[in-house]
């Protein structure tokens, strides 16, 4: 029975971008892990460097990739040197994300909608439309989006992020529908608040702290949490799972 349910990943090619730190960090080390080939993406080389070397240190295959995730130029470039260097990809984690402002939706400045809006929605359109391809010469592939609770669950303050959230659950259903008949299937993962620095200030709020408490599995999250879900959404053993959005949060959207 251990050998049904141990993935193993060894011949793929993996891209996770915003893969310097946090859930996108924990994500590109359990791919490896599992054997696959991981490409590191972040917007410094020097911290896409680092995370890869950190993979090699315990033993998997990296490379460090610079990538701005909402910048069109950077990803067309990306996948020109995935496509040189590599060839193939079977694996794409869309992780990147960025949430500049917290406050109330009326006093939202334009650029921070047009910020969010890029990083977070458009960033993985054009992801998935250039990885899809060579997902498909490849015989097939896997999506994960990362996306968040607050798409189902919004919170004050947080109504463009929560926006782009519950759009990326659309495009992660409409990209399963159009792609599953090539071989791709696309899932999306729904964290809870994971103690990140990406929601260190969330997480450090007594309020915060407070509400946390009183979840069913009552702390916040670690990035580690995440890594489970991922590796079996793009793994064969979801070979019939697609469309779908896998909730990981503690209990949180239990109301």
């Amino acid at each position: 029975m251990t050998g049904m349910t141990e993935i193993k990943l060894e011949g793929k090619v993996a891209l996770v971008n915003g893969a310097s730190r946090g859930i996108g960090q924990a994500i590109a080390e359990g791919l490896a892990a599992a054997g696959a080939t991981v490409l590191v993406t972040s917007r410094s080389q020097e911290a896409a460097d680092r995370t890869a070397a950190d993979i090699r240190t315990s033993g998997g295959v990296a490379i460090g990739m610079a990538c701005h995730a909402g910048k069109l130029d950077e990803i067309k470039k990306l996948f020109e040197r995935i496509r040189e260097e590599t060839g193939e990809l079977h694996i794409l984690v869309n992780n990147a994300a960025t949430n500049p402002y917290f406050g109330p939706a009326h006093g939202l400045p334009p650029d921070a909608f047009d910020k969010t809006v890029e990083v977070n929605l458009k960033g993985p359109y054009y992801m998935m439309a250039h990885a899809i391809p060579l997902m498909i010469e490849a015989g097939g592939g896997s999506v994960v989006n990362v996306a968040s609770i607050v798409a189902r669950m919004t919170w004050a303050g947080q109504a463009p992020y929560a926006m782009t959230k519950a759009g990326l659950i659309s495009l992660t259903k409409s990209f399963a529908k159009e792609y599953g008949p090539s071989g791709v299937r696309v899932n999306a993962i729904l964290p809870g608040l994971v103690e990140t620095r990406f929601a260190e200030a969330l997480v450090d709020d007594p309020q915060v702290q407070g509400w946390l408490s009183r979840l069913p599995v009552a702390r916040a999250g670690q990035p580690k949490d995440m890594v489970a879900g991922v590796l079996y959404l793009v793994s064969d053993q979801a070979a019939y799972t697609t469309g779908t959005t896998l909730t990981m949060d503690g209990g949180a959207t239990l109301g």
